[in-house]
């Protein structure tokens, strides 16, 4: 990869470092507008420059997240390599960048909870990368900024999409960008000169809601009201001659609380959910066990599996005992479920809008959880309100573990 042509805000992206007036940039807006890419070259590029024998941060979601989208890509920018020698070792998760006479030292954090902040105490930084930033928590951004205050040359680098506009980054950094000296360039699908139309249009349906006003518009706005407003797209019953090629389930587990199964068929590469089960020990005032509804699944959703091509099984994560009895049985592949709740929403919003999943009618428990699954307007954080949602959980649950709505390659 290398750059022939940049629109403007991107040639801002490769000028800013050597500019003594600015202390940081940050890069947010849409996702396909090339931010990424240009930072994290320019990022190496102004290192190599200014340092010989220093070390650097580059933080990501996790560490894995941050191999994907930085390094990699990195190894195969031939701005880079065809100046420098890139090697990245896996083990120590450090990236080494250089030339006949010298190397620095790009090591490679993940900033996925409070407690990560720990990974960076020690190290001394002269210039450090957050990849998605909106991500991650503020200690663990913090205490990666404290790591560079003693070389008086370093610079730091964020970049990512929207969040709520109550989000700590946006109140601190974006809408104080000059306090923080820092220069702050808002980017937009049009501001990458080598997308095109079919590009673009992949990018736009891919989203909606909230998250096309985040991802595609590139604003900082509110999740409110329904958190699928199409859902009503998705409600349609199966074809009357449908012959599905490969069966799934998701369950959301509860004992007091509901349990709620989806059993999926998948016709012409639309999975429709066109049979569940449904138990509340809070409604009925009958609390089942494991072994309970080990059976009651059994006889409704057994015959869908067999010994040569065992059914895939999502359960909630949380359910470990009613995982391993479910294990046990040796009829089912069981997985547990990917329990990431704003990734797995936002996945599920575009497998409806994109009509990759389908709901039968004849689940009135599930229109009825549409209807009430809304986002939580006393929180400042994307959540959403905890109530009557074991469907919606289930669902979820499917969407995000089987990965239906993620594209093959990357769009951030």
């Amino acid at each position: 990869m290398t750059f022939k042509v940049l629109s403007p805000k991107q040639a801002k992206i490769f000028k800013w470092a050597y500019n003594t007036d600015y202390k940081a940039i940050i890069c947010d807006g849409a996702v396909r507008s090339g931010k990424t890419i240009c930072m994290i070259t320019s990022y190496i590029l102004w290192a190599m420059r200014a340092f010989k024998g220093a070390n650097f941060g580059i933080c990501g979601k996790t560490v894995a997240s941050a191999e994907r989208n930085i390094v990699k890509p990195l190894q195969e920018i031939a701005d880079i390599t065809h100046y420098f020698s890139v090697q990245y070792r896996s083990g120590e998760h450090v990236l080494i960048i250089g030339t006949d006479t010298y190397s620095n030292y790009f090591y490679v954090f993940g900033g996925k909870d409070q407690s990560s902040y720990q990974l960076l105490q020690g190290i001394t930084l002269s210039g450090i990368f957050f990849d998605e930033v909106a991500l991650m928590p503020e200690n663990f951004v913090q205490q990666g900024l404290a790591r560079c205050l003693s070389v008086g040359e370093s610079k730091y680098w964020f970049n990512c999409n929207p969040e709520s506009p109550a989000h700590w980054f946006y109140q601190q950094w974006i809408l104080e960008a000059e306090k923080q000296n820092a220069l702050h360039i808002h980017m937009l699908m049009s501001d990458n000169p080598i997308l095109t139309e079919k590009e673009l249009h992949e990018a736009e349906v891919r989203f909606s809601g909230v998250f096309y006003d985040r991802y595609i518009l590139g604003l900082w706005c509110l999740a409110e009201g329904l958190i699928y407003p199409e859902y009503e797209r998705a409600i349609e019953k199966p074809p009357a001659d449908a012959k599905y090629d490969k069966y799934e389930l998701s369950i959301d587990y509860g004992t007091l609380n509901a349990f709620a199964a989806l059993m999926w068929g998948r016709y012409k590469g639309v999975w429709y959910a066109f049979d569940g089960y449904y138990h509340s020990g809070r409604e009925t005032g009958k609390q089942l066990t494991d072994e309970e509804y080990g059976n009651e699944i059994d006889k409704r959703f057994g015959k869908y599996t067999d010994d040569y091509d065992k059914m895939t099984v999502y359960i909630d994560p949380s359910a470990a005992s009613f995982i391993t009895l479910m294990r046990r049985k040796r009829r089912y592949h069981i997985k547990a479920a990917d329990n990431a709740v704003l990734d797995g929403i936002r996945e599920t919003a575009t497998a409806i809008h994109n009509d990759l999943i389908k709901i039968s009618p004849e689940l009135g428990w599930m229109r009825k959880e549409f209807e009430g699954y809304v986002w939580d307007d006393n929180s400042n954080d994307d959540r959403p309100v905890k109530e009557a949602d074991h469907g919606m959980d289930s669902l979820r649950y499917k969407v995000k573990t089987s990965k239906i709505a993620v594209p093959k390659t990357d769009l951030y």
